[in-house]
């Protein structure tokens, strides 16, 4: 009797002292874990915190030569030419010109497509759709731009003859279909995290089904539709081959979508093809729009930020 307690103590001491060692083994590698993801974390503040250092280095250097309130309130863009100027304007009138312009197509399309796969569609129809639509934010942008001028732009001449071969008008459309995935979604995800209780409460109150989708789940939603509507848009603001391609490298004061224009990034990419002398004051514009083009992101992604925290449900985002 004695010698089979003593073999069950032993059995049991082995059985502890595995798990010891077990327990042992997996907090050394949750803690390998936490320290790999804490890496990847500081990582990216490092990368982030080196692109703004060296943003606000070279811009810095920018407005030593160029006045603040000239670059901000001018009408004339020529840092290439003589006599030079640098008024930001026309850049800015462009880019937001696609903006408003791809904002038009994207915003009713993305919105009305996210109700249908939230409310209306079955779940076959949703599980085909979807990734379809979501192929569209996988596309190259540069397939986009030839796209544009292939395409969009020939059709654009059909309708209106006095459409030029780089006009904003295409930039806007292509623009619009790049954004629309993700609005779409985004829109979806914000309609899918509402509770279905509220949904109910609203039929059991013979509501209809437009009526639930536009007084109950889309006044519920509004705030996460609101921020994904301002990343969207953030979006087709930092795009940059589709609208060199297809809008031009014009910097014009103008609301013509038929006529060609410049962006912000189009221009970026015109100083970065390597014809400019780097350390000059023409090569250093790009640095000074690139910090104007940051600070505008970051705006708006901070009103998305805001509207994101005001959902009642949150979700992900």
């Amino acid at each position: 009797m004695n010698e089979v307690n003593s073999l069950s103590k032993a059995q049991a001491g082995l059985k502890l002292s595995a798990l010891s060692l077990f327990k042992k083994r997996f907090n050394l590698g949750e803690r390998a874990i936490a320290v790999l993801l804490a890496s990847c974390a500081m990582l990216s503040i490092a990368t982030t915190a080196g692109i703004v250092f060296l943003l606000g280095s070279e811009a810095l250097q920018f407005f030593r030569m160029v006045s603040v309130f000239d670059f901000l309130f001018g009408t004339r863009w020529e840092p290439l030419l003589e006599p030079q100027s640098f008024g930001v304007l026309p850049l800015l009138c462009g880019t937001f010109l696609i903006v408003f312009g791809a904002a038009i197509i994207a915003l009713p399309l993305g919105l009305l497509t996210a109700v249908y796969l939230s409310e209306y569609a079955s779940f076959k129809a949703r599980s085909l759709f979807k990734p379809l639509l979501e192929i569209l934010a996988g596309i190259p942008t540069v397939v986009y731009g030839y796209f544009a001028l292939s395409f969009v732009t020939p059709i654009l001449q059909k309708i209106f003859p006095q459409t030029e071969v780089f006009n904003a008008a295409s930039g806007a459309i292509v623009v619009g279909i790049m954004i629309m995935p993700i609005i779409s979604s985004l829109c979806d995800d914000a309609f899918q995290s509402i509770p279905v209780s509220l949904r109910e409460a609203g039929y059991a109150m013979g509501a209809t089904s437009s009526e639930v989708v536009l007084q109950i789940v889309l006044r519920a939603a509004s705030p996460r539709v609101l921020a994904a509507v301002v990343l969207a848009l953030s979006r087709a603001i930092g795009e940059t081959m589709a609208v060199t391609l297809a809008a031009g490298a014009t910097p014009k004061l103008t609301l013509n979508p038929l006529e060609s224009i410049q962006t912000v990034t189009a221009f970026i990419v015109q100083v970065s093809l390597g014809d400019t002398p780097a350390g000059g004051v023409e090569y250093l514009t790009c640095f000074g729009v690139g910090a104007l083009l940051f600070v505008i992101t970051l705006v708006l992604n901070q009103i998305a930020q805001h509207f994101l925290f005001r959902a009642p449900y949150r979700g992900s985002l």
